[in-house]
């Protein structure tokens, strides 16, 4: 790059629409360096957790994704799961997706706090569909 004309001191340029200098001080480089550092290990290790959760989740499991700061810096990330909702005519399903969202929120090395509220919300399903299920059998003994 022999040289950008810049609008508003892009790179700062002090001089608007002037030539930026083709070489960068050391001082940005190492900048710019430690900046794309940081995005590949945040990146890395955002992508990692939300990975885990979602290969638990299978067929529960949405998209992965990765939000970034105004500087493209990588900071959170999410996966969205598919709550069970409670059936009356299969609770073993419900019991079984609900596992299965247990299994994801808690499939992070580092389960985060909200981590832990998803495993306790499909925790509260799965026991009321075993109570469902529980009854459904008692009353098919009576």
């Amino acid at each position: 790059m022999l040289g950008a004309i810049t609008g508003n001191g892009l790179y700062g340029n002090k001089y608007a629409f002037g030539f930026q200098n083709a070489r960068m001080s050391q001082d940005d480089e190492q900048k710019d360096e430690a900046k794309q550092a940081l995005i590949k290990k945040n990146y890395n290790e955002i992508y990692a957790h939300e990975l885990a959760h979602k290969t638990a989740g299978g067929h529960l499991a949405g998209a992965i994704v990765i939000e970034r700061n105004a500087d493209g810096i990588p900071f959170a990330g999410h996966v969205a799961i598919k709550m069970p909702s409670l059936n009356p005519n299969n609770p073993q399903q419900t019991i079984n997706d609900a596992n299965t969202v247990i299994r994801s929120a808690m499939a992070p090395a580092d389960p985060s706090g909200q981590d832990y509220k998803v495993a306790a919300q499909a925790r509260n399903i799965k026991s009321e569909a075993q109570n469902m299920a529980s009854k459904q059998r008692l009353n098919l003994l009576a």
